[in-house]
């Protein structure tokens, strides 16, 4: 019987060609489109929870608000992880990282680069969970001058060489480093990726005892089950003992009146699973993910996966009710009521089991078009998600059940007789078609909804690309790491500027787009102590300000002809407000002092117009200037359509003076373009689903509109035999469908005003959700549901009104 079932479903298949190929395809694509969706919700959930001790591992974090500047920063001071160690027994371990940047590493004859690096204590892998492959991880990293490299960049340093006991060279050949284990590669999913681990003990600045100074990424492991909130609690007992007597030495100010003052500063701790998704903090290891994308990627995956039920559902029942003759023949001949559920069961659950199929193989062929489109290592196998095969099974046989279920149970309790004389439409009743409509009206709110997100990320994107940053990203070259020039920068940077190409040149490592050096920095008025202010400093030469095209609202520039200008300062707008001078900076004094107490003072000469230094998603901070030694990075402003013939000149020139050393570049747009790069493949994603959202809606709606044309058919030819219009007719026959649009749009709008203006809060630069954005949206649905319904209703309209009658 079951075989029986599944033959004569096989054979309704074929013979209704339109509906099955919409039903299954449209089911198909949203399950596909669900799992591409939960595959990158788990990948991002998974963020270094490989771990073993990832429920127990916390960084410590430094927040606070000093003069109306909020300090959020993932770094701390070098002794943190030794004074918690000492003073709490629930701290377990403490390690810290600081970062090395990407140095030249020499092997023999070879040079590399672009491998990342990092000092990191002896206790790193007992505290993190990276398996070394070579070596004894309790020992590998005590002695100074030891270095962990990962499997690969073992690989490319030594080839098939065993690499231990091997040293290489780092800081121009100046500094040997022994290898002393290998690790395998950290995985994708870790906040931090580094290719080699240098011992925490070659660093000097190790074990500095200042508060005052920061960049070192410090880890506690706690008790299992312990509440971090209860140490965290006792964070401020720490600022008290540590960063109020040094306060007080460096600043000549006590920490109560500090905090008098409105000021508040202080330690924190992170869960480490948390960092990933929920840390907006400054100075992160990695770029990180947002939990907002994963909520998004999570209603997408719901919503997608919704839409093609409902479909499927709608489609089903809509097709099950013109079978009501059928029906009452099947009786005829002797059929039960149990044998006609089971065949429509048969037909419903077959179809789902298609969809199912084809899903799986639509999720292997795109998988990899996904990856790279967004940048991700996603991975499907049932093998290793054992769950996923029965959930997969019930699903579709629960959709099928569903689905089924109106025309098994409902259809096949007609009475035969009442069946035989009524329409071949059967009964499917007001209630019927209400379900339907509203099914269809939450279709298209859904695809409204993706819609308007499209319509705004592209809209804030294109908005901060070109709004005013106050600096000409255009046409700026950046050649990194101008150390490997040695004494010859100076010598290299006039030869630049012999090209008349060539603008200006400016030598530093502070960039406001893209990595930049980092120098946090605590100033106060000459005479007040207590209006001290936390900023960035740019140590940057006379030649920066022009080559990056800001603008002096006031005062003048760093010059060469100003001896005392080593005792000078450029300060921002924001400072300038900040420290209340806001009209009045010139001449100014601001002072700095270090650990013992010492004051350095700085006289302002100028007031530069506020830039954007920072992401659009920050307020422009209080910035300072000092004319600092050349290093970093040169800055060149260039003016030609010759890029490529420029660049070859500038590689002969860097080879001559920096023999060996690699020549590489970027330009200080590009920099500011991937800044935005997260945001940029979040709205090509969005929009990709909107797209397969309208277009899984439109095909339901499809399905439904030539199922309606069908039952309407004699109307239409009475209405042509009166004299109607085919203009009419058409309007007729879409118009119902576009009133539903409509319905879906005004529930549509608050829901996407809602949910972008939580968007939009995470920029302090951002556009307004304006009329137009709605219009737009609600345009392009309309358009879609009257091109999917018009053909249809324009070629029933067209139809020779005598053929329609007669075949009724």
């Amino acid at each position: 019987m079951l075989k029986n079932y599944f033959k004569i479903a096989y054979r309704s298949l074929l013979r209704h060609k339109i509906f099955s190929t919409i039903n299954i395809l449209g089911l198909s694509i949203g399950i596909a489109s669900c799992l591409i969706c939960l595959l990158f919700v788990k990948n991002e959930w998974s963020y270094d929870r490989f771990h073993k001790k990832s429920d127990r591992i916390f960084r410590v974090v430094f927040q606070g608000n000093i003069q109306g500047e909020v300090l959020k920063e993932a770094h701390v001071m070098p002794p943190v992880a030794e004074a918690l160690l000492a003073d709490y027994p629930e701290v377990l371990a403490a390690t810290r990282i600081r970062l090395m940047g990407s140095p030249t590493i020499t092997v023999d004859e070879d040079q590399f680069r672009n491998h990342h690096a990092a000092f990191v204590d002896a206790n790193f892998f007992e505290v993190f969970t990276f398996p070394l492959l070579k070596g004894n991880p309790e020992k590998a990293l005590i002695e100074p001058n030891s270095l962990v490299l990962s499997q690969s960049v073992a690989e490319t340093y030594f080839g098939g060489q065993d690499p231990l006991g091997k040293v290489i060279w780092m800081n121009d050949g100046k500094e040997g480093f022994t290898i002393t284990g290998v690790m395998a590669d950290m995985p994708q999913q870790s906040h931090f990726r580094f290719d080699m681990l240098a011992s925490m003990s070659t660093f000097p600045e190790a074990s500095n005892p200042s508060f005052m100074v920061s960049e070192f990424y410090t880890y506690l492991v706690l008790p299992e089950q312990y509440d971090y909130r209860k140490l965290e609690a006792k964070m401020p007992q720490v600022t008290q003992k540590y960063i109020g007597p040094q306060l007080q030495t460096g600043m000549g100010i006590s920490l109560e009146a500090f905090q008098a003052a409105g000021n508040k500063i202080g330690l924190y701790l992170q869960p480490l699973t948390d960092i990933h998704l929920h840390s907006d903090l400054m100075g992160e290891l990695g770029s990180g993910g947002d939990i907002r994308y994963v909520y998004i990627f999570i209603a997408i995956a719901v919503f997608m996966l919704l839409i093609a039920c409902i479909n499927f559902i709608n489609l089903s029942t809509a097709s099950g009710s013109r079978r009501a003759r059928e029906v009452g023949v099947r009786k005829v001949l002797g059929a039960a009521q149990r044998q006609l559920r089971g065949q429509f069961l048969a037909e419903s659950i077959l179809l789902s089991g298609l969809a199912l199929l084809l899903a799986l193989a639509l999720l292997q062929l795109t998988l990899p078009f996904f990856n790279d489109f967004s940048e991700v290592q996603l991975s499907f196998s049932l093998s290793e998600n054992g769950w996923l095969l029965p959930f997969l099974l019930l699903f579709g046989l629960s959709i099928g059940v569903l689905a089924g279920a109106y025309p098994a149970f409902f259809l096949s309790s007609f009475s035969t007789v009442s069946v035989l004389k009524s329409a071949p439409t059967g009964h499917p009743g007001k209630g019927k078609v209400s379900l339907r409509s509203g099914l269809v009206v939450f279709q298209f709110c859904i695809s409204i909804i993706l819609i308007m997100g499209s319509m705004v990320v592209y809209r804030q994107l294109g908005y901060i690309q070109n709004k005013d940053l106050g600096y000409e990203k255009e046409q700026v070259l950046i050649l990194p790491d101008v150390g490997q020039l040695g004494n010859n920068a100076e010598a290299f940077r006039q030869q630049l500027l012999q090209d008349e190409r060539v603008v200006h040149v400016s030598i530093s490592g502070y960039l406001p787009s893209g990595p930049s050096y980092n120098n946090n920095y605590f100033v106060f008025p000459e005479d007040d102590p207590s209006l001290q202010i936390k900023t960035l400093r740019y140590d940057v030469d006379e030649e920066y300000v022009p080559t990056l095209g800001l603008e002096l609202i006031t005062g003048r520039n760093f010059s060469i002809e100003y001896g005392s200008d080593d005792a000078a300062m450029l300060i921002n707008e924001t400072a300038a407000i900040a420290l209340g001078w806001e009209n009045d900076a010139l001449g100014k004094h601001l002072s700095h002092s270090n650990n013992e107490g010492e004051r350095t003072s700085y006289r302002i000469i100028g007031v530069v117009k506020d830039f954007h230094f920072r992401s659009m998603h920050e307020r422009i901070a209080p910035l300072v200037m000092t004319l600092g030694s050349g290093n970093g990075a040169v800055i060149a402003k260039i003016n030609t359509d010759q890029v490529t013939e420029l660049l070859e000149s500038i590689k002969d020139k860097w080879t001559s003076m920096a023999g060996n050393e690699p020549f590489t570049y970027s330009f200080l747009d590009d920099r500011f373009y991937q800044t935005y790069a997260t945001e940029r493949k979040m709205g090509k994603v969005v929009t990709i689903f909107s797209g397969l959202t309208v277009f899984i809606a439109s095909m339901g709606l499809f399905g439904l509109a030539t199922f309606t044309t069908k039952q309407r058919t004699k109307e239409i030819g009475i209405r042509k035999v009166l004299g109607a219009e085919i203009a009419g007719i058409v309007l007729m026959l879409s118009g119902d469908f576009l009133k539903l649009v409509g319905i879906a749009a005004i529930c549509a709008f608050p829901i996407s005003a809602w949910v972008m203006g939580a968007w939009l809060e995470g920029f302090a630069y951002r556009i307004a959700i304006g009329p137009w954005t709605y219009l737009g949206a609600g345009m392009i649905a309309a358009i879609v549901a009257f091109l999917t319904t018009g053909y249809l209703a324009l070629q029933a309209a067209r139809t020779n009104p005598v053929t329609n009658l007669r075949n009724e």
